[in-house]
């Protein structure tokens, strides 16, 4: 049985009502849980409660949003979140969005899941539905509401220039630091964990808006972060590298560009690979021609640190059931992989995942030393 979060909008704030099922008892209203970032940034936790709908009350202002539980990550497997906002500039409703909700993204000892997190712009209502898989509604059910703020002061370099090649590794491109995308350092944990060498790249999507200005993609990633830390309690952004609509490569997971951080991207295989997002939806919008070019000039650099061709193919041990491999098989994968060679999932995209082998081979090209553009691309 669906359930709904009806809403209604207030001038120049969020209105919010509980889920309201078709038969529940009253339930007392939780109190939204608001935390905040250096920049003016913020994360406001909603909890979605059965019971009846409560008057609409305010909250803050939000751009990206997501549904998140207690208990497994794959406690929503099966069914289905929904989400409508309204333009905070124009006041108009969008359509219904349906947000990726088997939480297969994450750390592989996540205390609970989440949702996909979806970007909306500046906005001042939200509408929910919520479909229970098979094992029913998660405890904790809360939604998240992201305002990413102006971002904090940059407290070094902006950017790590382009780097030519070292021997046999491809250049390093140039990268977009934490600090050049306004993260907040307080936020994460001090603590950085390492992995073995990086012999597997795993490419998504970020599942947010396709078309945003390119000067806006640090405001998007610092949304991510600040719902992956905030939101779900990670440590730090999941991703290890983001890439933009116009190619652009940031730095995500802190720790360093060149190192092996372990991330929090591919539920089971997050060990000796690292994770790269696409900003945008690719399910049946096409990727701009400079994103499959970031994932290989990425991922050439990245594997070839660890002396892995781009073009061939390693073995991971999976540490986490639920993916498509059970804890302790060992899973053959290509260097470069979309997410969903690891999970039953559509990610990176419809229109994304199909362009691998071509950023395979490129990647590949440019570890043998040739010049960027790479002819054929």
């Amino acid at each position: 049985m669906g359930i709904s979060l009806p809403v209604a909008a207030l001038a120049g704030c969020t209105a919010v009502l509980l889920l309201q099922p078709v038969t529940a008892a009253a339930v007392t209203d939780p109190a939204p849980q608001r935390r905040t970032s250096a920049g003016g940034g913020s994360v406001t936790s909603l909890p979605l409660t059965a019971g009846r709908a409560p008057a609409p009350r305010p909250t803050e202002p939000f751009e990206l949003l997501g549904v998140g539980w207690d208990g497994p990550a794959r406690s929503l497997a099966g069914g289905s979140v929904r989400v409508r906002t309204r333009d905070a500039v124009t006041h108009v409703w969008s359509g219904w969005h349906e947000l990726e909700a088997d939480g297969e993204d994450g750390p592989d000892t996540a205390a609970g899941g989440a949702t996909a997190p979806l970007w909306t712009g500046p906005s001042d209502g939200v509408a929910v539905r919520v479909t229970p898989g098979p094992a029913g509604l998660p405890a904790g059910l809360r939604l998240e509401l992201v305002d990413p703020g102006r971002g904090a002061t940059p407290a070094s370099g902006r950017t790590l220039p382009a780097e030519p090649p070292d021997g046999h590794r491809a250049p390093r491109p140039a990268i977009v630091t934490r600090a050049g995308w306004g993260a907040d350092e307080s936020l994460r944990d001090p603590e950085v964990e390492y992995t073995g060498p990086v012999r597997a790249v795993f490419v998504h999507h970020t599942a947010t808006a396709t078309e945003y200005a390119c000067a806006d993609a640090p405001r998007v990633i610092r949304a991510i972060y600040q719902y992956h830390v905030q939101g779900n309690g990670w440590r730090d952004i999941g991703y290890n590298f983001l890439v933009d609509r116009c190619g652009t490569v940031y730095e995500g997971r802190a720790g360093g560009a060149e190192l092996p951080v372990h991330g929090a991207h591919t539920l089971g295989f997050n060990t000796d690979s690292a994770g790269v997002a696409a900003l945008g939806t690719f399910v049946t919008d096409a990727p701009p021609p400079p994103v499959p070019d970031g994932l290989a000039r990425l991922a050439a650099w990245k594997l070839g640190l660890a002396g892995q061709d781009a073009a061939g193919r390693t073995q991971l041990v999976s540490s986490s059931d639920g993916s498509l491999f059970p804890k302790g098989t060992t899973a053959t994968f290509d260097a470069v992989s979309g997410h969903r060679d690891a999970f039953s999932t559509e990610c990176p995209g419809a229109t994304l995942y199909p362009l691998l082998p071509a950023v395979r081979t490129q990647a590949a090209l440019l570890q043998g030393g040739a010049r960027w553009p790479v002819p054929g691309w």
